[in-house]
């Protein structure tokens, strides 16, 4: 059994070995039969072998997060864009000096929405707080969707605190980076979206929504949708930044012309403050501490 064990091993080994040598000379692989199917690229990323890639993302980060004790989340959404005060200040002093009346106004709007940065740290730091005087099973880890702004924001503040942090990042033409605050081992990287926002939905425990475009409103939505027809459990889904909300969407209209009801409103919640939306999830699962 031992040696059918190493020549299995032995075996794996040779496959990647072959994969690691051509892409390290820059030579792209030639289709070849004779190669194992699982080792083989040029098979994976036919279209018929879509479905075996769905299984593999679905899979893989999976595993890892349950290897690790990852199984309830708080999910962080929220732009790119905003970044932290010290980025948006270095920025207003580069436009302040150039004399460009677009870059300041730029620089004046990101130097406004950099508090979202600071706001998103701190609750995080509440979250990983929290957890850290519990036993694994009742720990809330912090997930992100792995980016720069209000996602590199949240990681960081439990980075801060020592926790793990997840972040589930997506391929884009534009090559988005994970943020430095990931866990290492918990930075996972999607092709399909379906795939990244069930993984978001498999472990999110509370959702919390920063301000941002139109990725946030896709996540947010989504997540309202599954809770209002019962598809997914109900969660706390804390919309953070109330001014900014009630600006984006007049929900009343809905509720006039009858799409929506009334009672659709309690899905969710508005908060202004990291305190308040640490609240929000302690209140709706009765925790303490």
């Amino acid at each position: 059994m031992d040696q059918t064990e190493d020549l299995s091993e032995n075996r794996l080994a040779d496959a990647w070995a072959e994969l690691a040598n051509h892409a390290g000379a820059g030579q792209p692989l030639r289709a070849d039969a004779y190669r194992l199917a699982f080792a083989d690229p040029e098979f994976l990323l036919r279209r018929e072998a879509r479905g075996v890639r769905f299984q593999l993302e679905m899979l893989k980060p999976d595993l890892e997060q349950t290897a690790q004790g990852i199984e309830s989340t708080v999910v962080v959404f929220g732009s790119a864009r905003f970044c932290s005060p010290e980025e948006a200040d270095a920025d207003l002093r580069e436009a302040q000096l150039s004399g460009n009346s677009s870059a300041l106004a730029v620089a004046q709007r990101k130097l406004r929405n950099a508090h979202y940065y600071d706001q998103a740290r701190l609750f995080a730091r509440l979250v990983a707080t929290y957890s850290a005087t519990r036993p694994l099973p009742e720990q809330l880890f912090i997930a992100t969707g792995g980016g720069p702004g209000i996602m590199e924001a949240a990681n960081r503040g439990a980075h801060e605190m020592g926790a793990l942090t997840v972040g589930l990042n997506i391929a884009l033409p534009n090559e988005q980076r994970p943020n430095p605050y990931i866990t290492p081992s918990l930075s996972f990287k999607f092709h399909y979206f379906a795939l990244r926002k069930m993984h978001f939905m498999i472990r999110a425990k509370a959702l919390v929504a920063f301000p941002g475009g139109f990725g946030t409103l896709d996540e947010l939505f989504e997540v309202i949708t599954l809770v209002q027809t019962r598809k997914a459990k109900p969660v706390p889904i804390v919309l953070f930044g109330s001014e900014y909300w009630n600006r984006l969407f007049n929900l009343n209209v809905m509720i006039e012309e009858g799409v929506i009801t009334e009672q659709d409103l309690a899905l969710f919640s508005y908060v202004d403050e990291p305190e308040a939306a640490w609240d929000v999830i302690q209140g709706f699962y009765g925790l303490k501490g």
